[in-house]
């Protein structure tokens, strides 16, 4: 068990992801912290969303203190040197170069935009999952309000 308080977790240097919401019913920001799952909130401007992601860890860290939940220390900041060494099949490589002809680039030059797009489309499927996830994290901290005013 760690001997931190609530405060001292959140001066450490978390990773905090920040999302625009372009949605047309309910538009603004969404933010997670990188480090503790389901730890989500959104806001309706930018400006407000960095009270509210405090907010967040505030209470994600406690109920994890509260439960004996062992809580993650922020990830290290990696350096990539944005080169690395991928093994594949013969009649992959045989397709990529064959396409990366045909458009007119080189195979690395190829490879790259199809990894882009593939992110950028992993992240697009990804970000309702975490939305859900977030509106579930609402509700549970407003059950958990509401059932300390009682007390």
């Amino acid at each position: 068990m760690s001997d931190k308080t609530v405060d001292d977790y959140l001066k450490l240097p978390y990773h905090i992801e920040i999302i625009r919401d372009d949605d047309e019913e309910n538009p603004g920001w969404a933010a997670r912290v990188h480090e503790m799952p389901g730890c989500i909130t959104q806001g309706d401007t930018f400006e407000e969303l960095g009270e509210m992601i405090d907010d967040a860890m505030r209470g994600w860290i406690e109920v994890a203190l509260e439960e004996g939940i062992p809580i993650p220390e922020p990830a290290p900041d990696e350096d990539y040197s944005g080169k690395f060494v991928v093994r594949l099949p013969r009649s992959l490589h045989r397709q990529l170069a064959e396409t990366a002809e045909r458009e007119g680039v080189s195979l690395n030059q190829f490879i790259n935009v199809a990894l882009a797009q593939s992110v950028g489309h992993a992240s697009a499927l990804a970000y309702p999952i975490a939305k859900q996830a977030s509106h579930f994290a609402v509700k549970e901290k407003k059950l958990k309000f509401a059932a300390k005013k009682k007390k």
